[in-house]
C-alpha cells in the first residue's frame, strides 16, 4: 500500500464529512420548513431569539435554540451581533436577509426551494431498498415515496412554472400563444398534481387541456385541485386506462422534468408524436445535461446531487420495470434528446432562450 500523505488524508476527510454535514443539515432544512420556523422568522419585521422564535411556532425554546445554531453556523439564516458585547445564549437573534425569505420561506417566489427538502424524509427512506434494486437491477416508481412525495415535486417545480410558464415559456414557442388563445387540444404529459395544466386552462379557456400521470397519488391531488378551481376546459387521466390520442389531433403536448424518470421513454415519444398534428409542438423541458459523465462532474457543480437524486429517485423510476430504459437524472442531454425525438419521427428541434437555473427547454415539431 502507498504511503499515506498526512496532509492529503486531513483534507480528504474533512471533505467526507463535509458531505455528512450537508445531509444533517438538510435534515434541519425539512424541520424548518415542516414547523414554520422559516416562515415565522420571514414575518417578523426585527431579528428573533430564540424565546421569541419558540414562541411565535409554539415549539420548546431548547430544541428551537440548536436549530437555529445549526442553521446559523451553515449560512442559512442570519444572525445579529451586539456592538459591544459578546452575546449570550438569552440573547442570540436571529433573522431571515430578503433572498434567504424568498428561498426558504415564499411559497409563490420563482426561487422558492423547499419542495426537495419537503419529501427528504420519503427521498431517504429509499436508501433502505437500494441494496436490494442494486443486486436485481429493479428500481422503484414515484409512489413508493408515498402521498408527500408527489406534494414535494408540487412545491418544488410550481413556484418557477407559476411566474414564468404562460409569459415567457409558451411565448417563446412559435405561433403558440396565438393558437392557445383561439382553442387548441393540448396534453400535459406527467402532469403531476395538476400546476401546469390549470395554469394554462385558466390562462386560454378556449383550449382544452388534458393531464396525464401514473402517479395515484399525484391524479388525486389533481383531480382535488381541478374541482376546487372549477374550471371546465381541464381534465386528468391516467394513460394506462386513457392513451393519448394517436390521431394527431393535439396542437401542443408539454412535458416538464419526467422523460428522463421514465421507463419507455422512446416509445412515449413515438405516442407524442402520433397525438400531434403536423403543426404541432412538443413543448420539452428537461434537466440540464452534458453528452458525458466527464463533461458534467467537471462543468456542473451540482453533479454529485444530481447522480445521487438520481439513484434514489429518478433512475430508479426509469428502472421500475425490468426492461426500464434507466436514463436517471443526467440522461437526456440536448444531443440524445434531439436523436431520440428524430428516431421518434420529428424533423425539428430547437432549444429555447429561457433561463432556468437547472432545465432546459426545447421546441420539437414533427
Amino acid at each position: 500500500m502507498a504511503d499515506v500523505n498526512p496532509d492529503a488524508l486531513k483534507m480528504f476527510s474533512f471533505l467526507l464529512f463535509s458531505k455528512l454535514e450537508g445531509a444533517v443539515t438538510s435534515a434541519m432544512v425539512h424541520l424548518g420548513d415542516h414547523l414554520g420556523l422559516y416562515k415565522a422568522l420571514a414575518k417578523s419585521s426585527s431579528p428573533m431569539t430564540t424565546a421569541h422564535l419558540a414562541h411565535s411556532t409554539g415549539l420548546h425554546e431548547r430544541w428551537v435554540r440548536e436549530w437555529c445554531y445549526n442553521q446559523a453556523s451553515a449560512r442559512l439564516i442570519s444572525f445579529a451581533t451586539s456592538p459591544s458585547t459578546p452575546p449570550s445564549i438569552s440573547d442570540d437573534t436571529f433573522f431571515l436577509s430578503p433572498e434567504q425569505a424568498a428561498v426558504l420561506a415564499d411559497d409563490h417566489h420563482p426561487a422558492f426551494g423547499m419542495g426537495m427538502f419537503h419529501r427528504l424524509p420519503q427521498t431517504m427512506n429509499a436508501v433502505t431498498r437500494m441494496p436490494e434494486s442494486f443486486r436485481t437491477g429493479l428500481g422503484h416508481d414515484y409512489d413508493s415515496h408515498g402521498p408527500e412525495g408527489a406534494v414535494g415535486i408540487e412545491r418544488s417545480f410550481e413556484p418557477w412554472t407559476n411566474a414564468n410558464l404562460v409569459d415567457t415559456v409558451l411565448p417563446a414557442l412559435d405561433g403558440m400563444v396565438e393558437s392557445l388563445r383561439n382553442g387548441c387540444r393540448v396534453a400535459d404529459v406527467g402532469c403531476g398534481a395538476g400546476g401546469a395544466v390549470l395554469l394554462m386552462a385558466r390562462a386560454f379557456p378556449k383550449s382544452s387541456f388534458v393531464g396525464y400521470d401514473i402517479s395515484t397519488y399525484a391524479l388525486d391531488r389533481a383531480h382535488q385541485r381541478l374541482a376546487e378551481s372549477q374550471l371546465g376546459n381541464a381534465c386528468f387521466a391516467d394513460p394506462r386506462v386513457s392513451p393519448l390520442p394517436n390521431d394527431h389531433s393535439l396542437g401542443l403536448v408539454t412535458t416538464f422534468d419526467c422523460i428522463h424518470d421514465m421507463t419507455h421513454p422512446a416509445q412515449m415519444m413515438r405516442s407524442i408524436r402520433e397525438s400531434l398534428a403536423d403543426d404541432g409542438t412538443w413543448l420539452l423541458v428537461d434537466i440540464k445535461a452534458h453528452d458525458t459523465f466527464t463533461l458534467n462532474a467537471t462543468k456542473n457543480p451540482m453533479a454529485p446531487l444530481m447522480y445521487g437524486v438520481s439513484v434514489l429517485s429518478c433512475m430508479s423510476s426509469a428502472l421500475s420495470t425490468p426492461d426500464g430504459a434507466g436514463l436517471g437524472t443526467l440522461g437526456l442531454s440536448a444531443g440524445t434528446a434531439e436523436q431520440m425525438a428524430r428516431d421518434a419521427g420529428f424533423t425539428r428541434f430547437r432549444r429555447l432562450d429561457v433561463d432556468h437555473a437547472v432545465n432546459a427547454f426545447y421546441e420539437i415539431r414533427p
